[in-house]
């Protein structure tokens, strides 16, 4: 059985509050007793020649080389609300004066009825659109990279997108060039700007990957597109599986990708999922796929290694040089009423799974606490009554605590002071 999502995800709309300050020294008198710092360190990197090839790039662009790097975030809800992921995204990406690199993919959740991240908006009419999830076994549809679509099931509507929507970036997103990802027939609908000011100067279809990409004539934070369905056109079946904002600055570009009650077998149902994520070609691929997949009284290990070590495999076909994060789910209580003991299962197989594949692991099951941690960390207000999401508190400290681990081994790596790089990350003096 698939998590409900019954918390009110109000909570994550005061996450921009957080965005851009590093928590970790002010709170530590307070709360530092809920954290296992021994344990927030990344794993087995040292011993991962792609992680550390990966290193050498991101060191590279903090050294001001206009180079630019890939990251790819996959999970189910924690992902989906990008609190945390964005904190990481904003950080990394004003590592350096040069990093201008995109917003990338992005979905637009509101027309599927469910919550949006608040760093960016697609807004529209909801009723024109109707959604499928990979994650409702009911549901039935084709799905990509993202593992969610909507279908245009009216003659037309008009998404606005912003690139830049209540969140304080240093850097503002700026796009010349909007790729939406489906599969209809490109004869069966068209897409127009209402900016007169700026027009499409290319338009090619992607068939291989069911994307259609367009070339703008200027750059732009916000883009007001109006897609029809062309008047002879019966099948009208236009699904949306994502937006890319791109463009073409260098930089590093953090693409978070996550549903609500995903697991590694809703997105197994994603037959163009591989098919997208071989145009990025990703340096970086973090896995936090596993809350949804415990959340049962008939777990199955195998089942989920196989599940674990099929996705792994086929991301390095992609990109054999590609570096693996694996991060270890957070301890939750199952229906409210018991610690999930299957995460202790996982736990293991991650760290089993790290080293088969030379992959790197943050363990934040072990930096909760481990078993039943999250009751201590709801008693202080940093995770709801569910204990399975987090506070937007919660999720700024998960950041900090994620980022931290990062640039302590990307310290120790180039022989930086301790602080070095985290100082500059974060804007610390």
């Amino acid at each position: 059985m698939k998590i409900r999502i019954i918390i009110l995800f109000t909570f994550l709309f005061s996450q921009e509050l957080l965005a851009q300050k590093y928590l970790l020294d002010s709170i530590r008198p307070s709360l530092g007793h809920l954290i296992k710092e021994e344990y927030n360190v990344l794993q087995y990197a040292d011993s991962s020649a792609n992680f550390n090839k990966f290193l050498v790039s991101l060191d590279s662009i903090y050294k001001g080389k206009q180079n630019s790097l890939q990251i790819i975030h996959i999970g189910g809800s924690h992902i989906q609300a990008d609190a945390y992921s964005n904190k990481i995204r904003e950080y990394l990406r004003n590592n350096s004066p040069f990093n201008e690199s995109p917003r990338g993919l992005i979905f637009p959740y509101r027309l599927a009825g469910t919550n949006n991240p608040g760093n960016y908006s697609v807004s529209g009419n909801k009723e024109k659109w109707q959604r499928y999830r990979s994650a409702v076994k009911s549901d039935s549809a084709t799905w990509g990279l993202t593992g969610i679509n909507v279908t245009l099931i009216a003659d037309s509507d008009t998404l606005v997108i912003k690139a830049n929507h209540k969140n304080n970036v240093l850097k503002p997103y700026y796009f010349d060039k909007i790729r939406l990802f489906t599969d209809a027939d490109p004869s069966a609908y068209c897409v127009r700007l209402t900016d007169s000011l700026v027009r499409i100067t290319s338009d090619t279809v992607l068939s291989d990957f069911a994307i259609r990409e367009y070339v703008l004539s200027d750059t732009m934070q916000t883009a007001s597109l109006i897609i029809s369905y062309s008047d002879s056109i019966v099948d009208r079946g236009f699904n949306l599986m994502g937006i890319e904002l791109q463009n073409s600055m260098p930089g590093v570009q953090y693409t978070s990708i996550g549903v609500n009650g995903a697991s590694f077998e809703s997105f197994a149902r994603c037959g163009l999922f591989y098919k997208q994520l071989s145009l990025y070609k990703p340096d970086l691929f973090i896995v936090s796929i596993g809350t949804n997949d415990a959340y049962t009284t008939d777990f199955k290990a195998d089942k989920y290694r196989e599940y674990y070590k099929s996705l792994l495999d086929s991301v390095l076909k992609i990109n054999p040089e590609c570096a693996l994060l694996l991060t270890v789910p957070n301890d939750s209580y199952y229906r409210r009423k018991h610690p999930n003991r299957n995460t202790v299962v996982q736990q293991e197989i991650i760290h089993k799974l790290a080293a088969e594949y030379n992959a790197a692991v943050w363990d934040f099951y072990a930096i909760m606490g481990g078993l039943g941690s999250s009751q201590r960390w709801y008693n202080n207000k940093l995770m709801p009554r569910d204990r399975i999401h987090f506070t937007p508190l919660g999720y700024s400290i998960k950041a900090d605590l994620l980022l931290t681990a990062l640039a302590s081994k990307w310290e120790i790596a180039f022989g930086y002071e301790p602080g070095t790089i985290l100082n500059k990350l974060t804007g610390k003096p």
